[in-house]
């Protein structure tokens, strides 16, 4: 590495803020969402599947999930799956159908997503100090190995400085919104 690259260092945040946006996306409020179902796996043809590939997921109303699985041989291990995973969600079997209603959130339910995304929060901000923690160790080593001035390293790391504090304020923007969907009855 003969020089620092900026455009790596915000790859590298974008796709930390992606993961935290994917993360975010599996958190269950009180609409109907596909991506919810995203870390569930089915076990059918001899290997662990997401749902999308054995079936059709769509939303025809705010607070259903409908899916259409192409096999009905795979309905019951669907059916099984979701009554599994820890959404608290129960699917109706009509047919080759599964419809899933979302219901209400409590507001003990509420306070408890709220807490789950804090920590979400707070694993994406460390995700953004620790891309800012290994650049700045790369301006370092660049300083010393003297393949950049001193001038060169102050202004690299300002750079950083300001990518981080830019990433970070985006996590917290994503986390206000999704804080204000989960209140909101």
């Amino acid at each position: 590495m003969e020089n620092f690259d900026l455009k790596e260092l915000q790859q590298k945040m974008n796709k930390s803020i992606a993961s935290f946006q994917k993360d975010l996306s599996t958190l269950r409020t009180g609409r109907a969402n596909p991506s919810m179902l995203d870390l569930i796996r089915i076990d059918v043809y001899g290997q662990k599947m997401p749902i999308n590939q054995i079936a059709t997921i769509t939303v025809p109303e705010p607070r259903t999930i409908s899916i259409q699985v192409w096999d009905k041989n795979n309905i019951k291990a669907v059916d099984a799956e979701i009554q599994k995973s820890n959404l608290g969600i129960n699917p109706q079997i009509d047919g080759q159908i599964l419809r899933i209603h979302i219901p209400q959130l409590t507001e003990e339910r509420r306070k408890e997503l709220t807490k789950v995304l804090k920590n979400l929060v707070e694993k994406g901000k460390v995700s953004i100090r620790n891309i800012r923690r290994e650049s700045n160790d790369n301006i370092k080593k660049l300083l010393k190995e003297k393949k950049i001035s001193e001038d060169e390293s102050k202004d690299y790391e300002a750079q950083i400085q300001k990518n981080t504090d830019e990433n970070i304020t985006k996590i917290e923007k994503i986390s206000t919104d999704k804080e204000k969907e989960i209140l909101t009855l």
